[in-house]
């Protein structure tokens, strides 16, 4: 199920791009591993949306998307600063919006999973963020979530980009979306980003 309305435009954005999609796809680390620690690591994590382009090869052909739809915005730098300070946030530790970015462990657990799902372990990892604050460089290059990743790319993907491809693409063919409808009378409106 899309929970908010950023999946549900990541979601339209992956499929209008020829991606087909999972939501809400579970992973968690390995509970044979030696780092596995049962009070901490029973709990499944998800990412929101899993993205597969069967004619696309590579990273690009499978993405993993995490969406923050946080309306205050996404602030890479300093972000980064608050997880690695271990700074606490609404009651939960900063590192653990992004568990499977920080812990090893975690980022094991996930790319096992997408190699479950997809035959390869090969993929872009996805940050889509209501509004980027911010040099997106800091987070997409950031060598622990790199190395952690075993160097699978790092995108921030913001709704600005989003909307702004969707609306090129939209034409009166109906769409199979609420969004996407939405997309189509805002343009048969006549107004323009």
């Amino acid at each position: 199920m899309k929970e908010d309305i950023l999946e549900q435009l990541v979601d339209d954005y992956l499929k209008f791009n020829g991606y087909f999609t999972l939501h809400n796809v579970k992973f968690q680390p390995e509970k044979t591993g030696s780092e596995y620690v049962q009070k901490d690591d029973c709990v499944a994590s998800d990412i929101d949306v899993v993205g597969f382009h069967p004619m696309l090869k590579g990273t690009d052909q499978t993405w993993v998307v995490s969406c923050k739809s946080w309306q205050a915005g996404f602030d890479p730098k300093r972000r980064i600063t608050l997880i690695e300070q271990n700074k606490v946030i609404s009651g939960r530790e900063a590192w653990q919006s992004f568990r499977e970015l920080v812990k090893k462990k975690w980022a094991d657990g996930l790319i096992a999973k997408i190699e479950n799902l997809t035959g390869s372990s090969k993929f872009t990892y996805v940050t889509a963020v209501t509004r980027l604050k911010g040099d997106p460089e800091a987070w997409q290059e950031y060598l622990p979530f790199k190395n952690n990743l075993r160097g699978n790319p790092i995108k921030i993907l913001t709704l600005q980009d989003m909307l702004s491809d969707l609306y090129k693409k939209t034409n009166t063919t109906v769409a199979s979306s609420e969004v996407g409808r939405l997309l189509q009378v805002i343009k048969a409106s006549g107004w323009k980003p």
